[in-house]
């Protein structure tokens, strides 16, 4: 015989599969094992060591160059003035492309040592070599940024290059909206040409890296565009050699002697 339904069975609402919470993805990635101290200081060295000694030898050829051009006929001296000055620029267009190098008071020295009509060769090397660091940043392989991050033990920086790395732009943006707090994170995300172009201009900005440094991460954040970089390089860094190329001179002079 078959037995009825039972009816308190039936009265009993029928229970849904119960899925297992998925586990949430911290927003704060983990921070990566930085190699030995003794490792990380025999690379800073070399790098040091390479870079002092690259300056070095470029400051003596220049010096027996200089030395060589005084001793020609005065009809050769002329075009081989003109070499040097610009192998002096495109000297100075490199070093302003280094990370924590003051480019801008290389700059100006030059400025000072060969006059006003120096000024747009000046301009031209700069805007050259701040779009190189920028070049540099977005085209250099992540794993060499992150290793010098790791020598330099600035672990939370390493961390975030491996975070947005396989990220687009608009999630880079959205990030960056994320971790400045308020309203401040649109406003950064909005006008970050003005304020990449404020930093460009800010006294001492040697200590965040120069302007080489500034471009540079500029390039590996991923949130700037060549022509519109090219543009925000070329208007910031505009005023002082327009300045030294229409009053001369005296303009740095003066502002050197101001309190």
């Amino acid at each position: 015989a078959v037995l009825p339904p039972c009816p308190i069975a039936a009265s009993l609402p029928v229970c849904a599969s119960v899925r297992a919470p998925e586990p949430r993805v911290s927003d704060q990635p983990a921070l990566p094992t930085p190699p030995p101290i003794k490792m990380s200081l025999r690379r800073m060295a070399l790098r040091i060591a390479g870079l002092a000694l690259l300056i070095y030898g470029v400051h003596l050829g220049l010096d027996l160059a200089m030395n060589g051009v005084d001793r020609l006929p005065q009809a050769a001296q002329g075009p081989m003035r003109t070499a040097l000055v610009l192998a002096m620029l495109v000297l100075y267009a490199a070093l302003v492309a280094m990370p924590f190098v003051p480019g801008v008071e290389i700059g100006v020295s030059l400025m000072i040592l060969r006059g006003s009509d120096i000024a747009p060769a000046v301009y031209i090397a700069t805007l050259g070599g701040l779009t190189l660091a920028f070049l540099a940043g977005r085209y250099l392989p992540a794993t060499v940024l992150q290793r010098l991050f790791l020598d330099l033990r600035l672990l939370r920086a390493c961390a975030l290059l491996k975070q947005i790395d396989g990220l687009s732009r608009d999630q880079r943006l959205a990030m960056l909206r994320q971790r400045i707090p308020g309203r401040l994170g649109g406003i950064a995300v909005r006008f970050r040409h003005v304020s990449l172009a404020i930093l460009l201009n800010t006294p001492g900005n040697t200590v965040l890296g120069g302007g080489g440094g500034i471009c540079l991460v500029a390039g590996l954040s991923g949130l700037f565009g060549l022509r519109a970089m090219v543009l925000t390089i070329a208007l910031a860094v505009l005023p002082v050699p327009f300045s030294v190329w229409l009053y001369g001179t005296a303009v740095l002079q003066g502002a050197q002697l101001s309190p």
